[in-house]
């Protein structure tokens, strides 16, 4: 018999690429990681992993149970999922995971809507970036993501995932109050094309969305400042250094002098707001419930 926590390893190994960084996701030692493959490999009698001077490869075998864990864990999360629907009391954790300005704007309301009605459901929330919140999830260390996609989230027909939209999230250009864009009721991107740009560093969550978008504008943004956090970013664009794309999901504090200006034209950029869960969760009544109530927010949030 083969162990499905043991491919569960091999899994999120294949994912992060490194022992320490199976380990870090998984939350436990890189001893324990190597440990479970060669338990694994012990079981299969083939080799799973070579070594590559400090790094590790997997074989063709390991990646041939590859191909075939995703269909073994897509059927384990529905036994999971038809196991808890015969119970009639919606109980047990539900674990979510997003980036911040989600996790405020829609997350945090649908935990209030869970808790209201479904009092047995505990709730609990990590926030990390959107390039890591399908990590966790494969890891078993979330239940529901809450983020929007990047060039290194998973496609949509990634076999392991099931993704949900839950709605766009407008950007804004946002300048100092007394820049001479502030008085205008729109404008479009290619508007700021000489302006200084603050954006959170290459990789980062709306990095390549800004500058994808500005590149569709006709122009590269002269990038002075990387500042990733909304409320740093806000301070810094207040202060006179420089522009940025804003979320409509991400608050503006009223002491800082700056102005959101909506964009006209195109291109105009958006954060589209989805869910991802392992596939075949789904049905999970736990699961569905979290799902269901982020979908409402979500509702409340595209209609108002």
């Amino acid at each position: 018999m083969i162990d499905l926590r043991r491919v569960q390893v091999l899994r999120v190994l294949a994912e992060h690429g490194t022992v320490s960084a199976a380990a870090t996701a998984l939350y436990v030692t890189p001893s324990a990681v190597s440990q479970q493959i060669r338990s694994l490999a012990t079981e299969l009698g083939v080799e799973l992993l070579r070594r590559e001077g400090r790094n590790v490869r997997l074989t063709a075998a390991a990646e041939a149970l590859l191909e075939h864990a995703d269909a073994l864990y897509e059927h384990w999360e529905r036994a999971r999922a038809d196991i808890a629907s015969r119970d009639m009391e919606l109980t047990g954790t539900l674990r979510f995971t997003g980036v911040s300005s989600a996790l405020a704007a829609v997350v945090a309301p649908a935990m209030a809507l869970l808790r209201d009605r479904h009092p047995g459901i505990d709730t609990h929330v990590r926030e990390l970036d959107s390039t890591q919140i399908f990590r966790v999830l494969l890891a078993d260390s979330a239940d529901i993501a809450v983020g929007f996609p990047t060039a290194t989230t998973p496609p949509v027909d990634d076999p392991r995932f099931e993704q949900r939209v839950f709605f766009d999230d407008i950007q804004d250009l946002l300048v100092p109050s007394g820049h001479p864009l502030a008085q205008r009721e729109s404008v479009t991107l290619r508007d700021a094309a000489t302006e200084p740009w603050i954006l959170d560093e290459p990789g980062g969550d709306t990095y390549d969305t800004v500058i994808t978008s500005c590149a569709a504008a006709g122009f590269t943004p002269h990038i002075v400042h990387h500042v990733k956090e909304w409320f740093a970013v806000s301070t810094f664009v207040a202060q006179g250094f420089g522009v940025c794309l804003l979320p409509r999901l991400a608050p503006i504090p009223n002491e800082h002098a700056v102005t959101r200006i909506p964009l006209s034209g195109s291109p105009r950029p958006i954060r589209t707001i989805i869910g991802g869960i392992r596939r075949g969760a789904g049905d999970h009544p736990v699961i569905a419930a979290g799902l269901s109530a982020l979908a409402e927010v979500g509702h409340d949030i595209a209609a108002g």
